[in-house]
């Protein structure tokens, strides 16, 4: 498996392909996660990622499942040296602010931040996280950017954690570009671990133009232009696949995509996959992968059948020629 550098300079080396493991614990059972883990790590997979709050929406579950999960396999398989975990701040429930997730949740205040990386250290069984982020709520998703907090507490709070050594890598989610840029900067300006890696929504589809502001937020030009200029910073993608809609006919495309230029896109994504003898899936992961400026897809998982083994290998032989095509005939790909 490839691998790069997450968040540049001195971080921490990562898979090309990282394993989402949020439904770990709930809705995926024990035995097919340490399945689904097994075979990533056999495949030289090294990155996953969990979050504080995962399963707070499973009716019965307390969003605790997936860190202490993964925490169970990482001792059991005494993997902790050789995995990178990211996590994440801020999307607890919190009843002191009404309890009515994800409405009210723990937010990113230094004391809410504090308690959550302990949290998450004790369910996991270890004394550090690679990657932590702090999450921007958009819709009903759970990630959160809390703006009854002042920015500067928020930036102070996460760079205490770096410079104690409880985490290596500060990372957002969700977060518009301004804000990014923003929170960047005042950490900068204070000599202070800023944000080295971001996840949003990204997939080779692009989605409709004026959606309603409350929607996740999705990687777009602007991000990209963002990311591009500054080398150190670490674009990771969830949605990636959008779970399944590009490879089976009875999972169509959520309505956000639903627009002429999808059509065209599909089309040549199709075309692009016969030339390649590959998946489609295998050709937009290398879409988003082998581009100017490099994406980590974060492939969320729930069965351990022969096909989600192949959509994350596009580092065989056939993925040089999924990107080669990809990119060459990238601008007659379609738009929005």
């Amino acid at each position: 498996m490839h691998h790069r550098t997450l968040g540049g300079g001195h971080g921490p080396r990562i898979s090309a392909v990282c394993l989402g493991t949020r439904r770990f614990g709930t809705t995926v059972d024990e035995a097919t996660a340490f399945a689904i883990l097994d075979r990533f790590a056999e495949a030289g997979g090294t990155f996953v990622d969990t979050a504080n709050p995962c399963g707070c929406r499973v009716p019965g579950a307390t969003g605790d499942e997936s860190e202490l999960l993964l925490g169970r396999w990482l001792r059991s398989r005494r993997a902790a040296g050789r995995t990178v975990v990211a996590t994440t701040a801020g999307a607890r429930p919190a009843p002191a602010r009404g309890g009515r997730w994800p409405a009210h949740t723990e937010g990113l205040g230094a004391v809410a931040v504090r308690a959550a990386i302990e949290g998450s250290l004790r369910r996991l069984g270890t004394d550090r996280v690679d990657l932590y982020y702090a999450p921007s709520f958009a819709h009903h998703y759970v990630h959160t950017e809390d703006r009854g907090v002042p920015p500067e507490e928020t930036v102070t709070a996460l760079a205490g954690l770096v410079r104690d050594g409880t985490v290596a890598v500060l990372g957002a989610a969700n977060h518009r570009t301004w804000r990014l840029a923003e929170a960047r900067l005042l950490a900068a300006g204070r000599g202070l671990p800023g944000f080295r890696a971001v996840q949003q929504r990204y997939t080779y589809l692009r989605p409709r133009r004026g959606l309603p502001p409350e929607h996740q937020v999705e990687t777009d030009e602007e991000l990209l232009d963002y990311v591009a200029a500054h080398p150190g910073l670490t674009l990771l993608a969830r949605g990636t696949l959008m779970g399944g809609a590009y490879a089976r006919p009875d999972r169509p495309p959520p309505e956000r995509y639903d627009h002429p230029g999808s059509v065209a896109r599909l089309r040549v994504l199709a075309e692009v996959a016969a030339e390649c003898g590959a998946t489609v899936n295998q050709v937009v992961l290398a879409w988003l992968m082998g581009g100017p400026q490099p994406v980590v897809p974060v492939l969320g998982v729930t069965g351990c059948g022969p096909s989600w083994t192949s959509a994350w290998r596009p580092w065989t032989s056939r993925w040089t020629r999924c990107r080669g095509l990809g990119w060459i005939r990238r601008e007659g790909w379609g738009g929005a």
